[in-house]
């Protein structure tokens, strides 16, 4: 098993991260665990040329090219953001407008290799109502669905100023027991 964490915020230490670094220490030992923050691997603004030439992209390099690698080494995908305007932040979206290229980068084969993994999302968010965070829950949960991916649950937790998240119990709880589903026990 191989866990890729991505953090998505960009507040090095937030919330979220921690809520996220609270499920992680729940994982057995023997399951591998990658982190990368987005912020340090900024990606272009995503162009589509699905309707040119061919179709295909050209083959990532960069940054791109490193998550593309980490994507595909995962077995389960943690998508650590905080809820930014009822949605996944600005660096999380961009990553996954790049899955659009990776589907058309000859060679890749994007989709079929993302098959079978499973997708988990963490967040923190500000709002006393916890249907606020559903945008963010439903862009993942459909992205995983059309990647035929499976969805492994959602760990949400309160948090406004830097820290507090630590402070809600009932999210603390469930960080215990977020990856014991059969994902993780396979």
């Amino acid at each position: 098993m191989d866990f890729l964490f991505l953090l998505g915020s960009t507040r090095r230490n937030g919330n979220t991260e921690a809520l996220a670094r609270q499920a992680a220490a729940h994982l057995p030992a023997e399951v591998n665990q990658s982190w990368l923050r987005l912020s340090d691997l900024p990606l272009p603004v995503f162009g589509d040329i699905r309707h040119q030439g061919d179709g295909s992209y050209p083959q990532p390099v960069d940054n791109e090219r490193v998550l593309l690698e980490a994507t595909l080494r995962a077995s389960d995908l943690v998508i650590a953001s905080p809820l930014y305007w009822y949605s996944v932040s600005a660096s999380t979206k961009t990553y996954l407008d790049h899955w659009s290229a990776w589907l058309r980068v000859p060679g890749a084969d994007f989709k079929n290799r993302m098959r079978g993994k499973t997708m988990w999302a963490i967040t923190a968010h500000t709002s006393e109502d916890a249907t606020r965070v559903e945008p963010l829950l439903g862009t993942l949960r459909l992205t995983a669905d059309y990647m035929g991916m499976r969805w492994g649950g959602e760990l949400l937790g309160y948090g406004n100023r830097p820290g507090q998240v630590l402070e809600d119990a009932d999210a603390l709880a469930r960080a215990q027991t977020l990856f014991t589903s059969r994902s993780v026990r396979a």
